[in-house]
């Protein structure tokens, strides 16, 4: 199967994550995670990102990256390729520290969808119980969360755009509330938190059909052997929006429609005559449920009319 493209534009926000290889640890010491957040500085001189969030967990790592220039592959390579160099010479190791490609997703720059995924990653020590029973989020040294509490963090790490999107002003008494803000959410599920663990974008309907458009205007001539799994999506995603319209939907009423409706089943269909997605997709972006059990309907419907 061909590699998905990398969508790259000035201005973007990413939600990135990169996991061990074989899913093992990529600190072993506090000195590995100080070692990740050096590089981490200096990818920021270099690459003028603006670091909103990062979470350092034990096999992996999140971050919420916005590029003023389109420059996320450039400053990833470095970034992982320097830490790895860094981290097999202070162990005397050789061989891959990460595991394949790393997970970033376009993210909305809406503020509800920016919060939720800076959320996402500040919210992780809690769902992976690093915390002890009484402790505050802010208590996970590995996380900027502890930063955004105090008046003393990294030069490199960009706090504005949180402020502004959660409307606290970075005082005392607004980063009090912040605080509490957060706490409130633990245990509870994120409404983006399915596009966040199953997606490859964080955002509204429209965020996506602008996402593919760039994808079928701006990348086909430079990644020709690439563009045909974005151009079998594009194809699907319009047949998705011109079915909704036909039928007067709203994207919430697709949604909140039955599995078995049978006007989702005719889209579904449709969706199998004329392009090539899986059924997989087919079953996701219609809440249909499993590709098994969608398929099984479709096998029946089929034979049926043999």
């Amino acid at each position: 199967m061909a590699r998905s493209i990398r969508i790259e534009f000035p201005g973007a926000i990413y939600h990135v994550m990169s996991r061990g290889d074989r899913r093992e640890a990529i600190f072993l010491d506090e000195a590995d995670r100080e070692l990740f957040l050096s590089g981490l500085k200096q990818v920021q001189e270099k690459t003028g990102w603006l670091i909103h969030a990062y979470c350092l967990m034990g096999n992996h790592f999140h971050l919420v990256v916005e590029t003023p220039e389109a420059n996320l592959v450039a400053g990833m390579k470095w970034l992982l390729g320097v830490y790895t160099n860094r981290f097999n010479h202070k162990h005397r190791l050789v061989g891959h520290v990460f595991a394949g490609r790393y997970k970033a997703l376009v993210v909305s720059p809406e503020s509800d969808y920016f919060q939720q995924v800076c959320d996402y990653v500040h919210l992780n020590p809690d769902r992976a119980k690093l915390l002890k029973r009484g402790q505050m989020l802010s208590c996970y040294k590995w996380s900027s969360w502890s930063a955004y509490l105090s008046r003393k963090r990294p030069t490199w790490l960009a706090v504005q755009r949180l402020f502004l999107t959660t409307g606290m002003p970075d005082t005392l008494a607004g980063r009090k509330h912040m605080g509490e803000r957060l706490e409130a959410l633990r245990g509870k599920t994120l409404e983006a938190e399915k596009q966040l663990t199953r997606g490859w974008q964080v955002g509204d309907d429209l965020h996506r059909q602008q996402l593919l458009q760039q994808i079928e205007g701006k990348t086909r001539k430079a990644h020709p052997s690439l563009h045909r799994q974005h151009d079998v999506q594009a194809q699907a995603e319009a047949i998705v929006s011109e079915e909704i319209k036909k039928r007067r939907w709203t994207s919430e009423e697709l949604v909140s429609r039955r599995k078995s409706d049978k006007d989702k089943i005719k889209v579904a269909q449709r969706l199998r005559r004329e392009t090539t997605v899986t059924v997989s997709w087919i079953a996701q972006r219609l809440q249909m449920g499993t590709a098994n059990s969608l398929s099984t309907v479709l096998s029946k419907i089929k034979k049926s009319r043999n």
